[in-house]
């Protein structure tokens, strides 16, 4: 199976030209990138490039990427049929990380190591866009 890759946001000119992902080297570089970033662009929303677009010509998915430099943390959700968040074993409340100048809140009980959000984007990029496995999920309540 060939991989096509992923699509990311996360600064003001991906609105227009998303960055692509097309290696676990890649998804290194965007972690990285995010957690040495400015502090109104902790988050990302990524889209899978093997996944299908909807007859409204939207994504049928979200994996939406919130790190935290200084706790070297992060959460992680992803609207597919359902919507999941990541499940942790830490609650630091609700994390609230930003993606382009806008909060966006993650449930209580989401934040995971950052190895595991890392772990976890490489493995949407080489599945094609299927839920990582190797995090838990929880079923998203707001």
């Amino acid at each position: 199976m060939t991989i096509r890759g992923l699509e990311v946001q996360f600064r003001p000119e991906h609105t227009e030209i998303p960055a692509r992902l097309d290696s676990e080297d890649d998804v290194d570089a965007f972690i990285d990138a995010l957690l040495s970033g400015q502090h109104d662009r902790s988050c990302a929303v990524v889209y899978s490039l093997d996944r299908p677009m909807m007859p409204s010509g939207y994504w049928d998915h979200e994996l939406s990427v919130g790190v935290d430099r200084v706790a070297q943390v992060g959460a992680l959700t992803l609207a597919v049929d359902d919507g999941y968040v990541s499940k942790g074993q830490m609650d630091r409340g609700i994390g609230e990380y930003t993606l382009l100048g806008h909060v966006r809140e993650f449930m209580p009980g989401s934040e995971i190591p950052i190895d595991l959000v890392r772990e976890a984007v490489k493995e949407f990029l080489v599945s094609g866009g299927q839920i990582p496995m190797c995090i838990e999920w929880q079923t998203e309540e707001f």
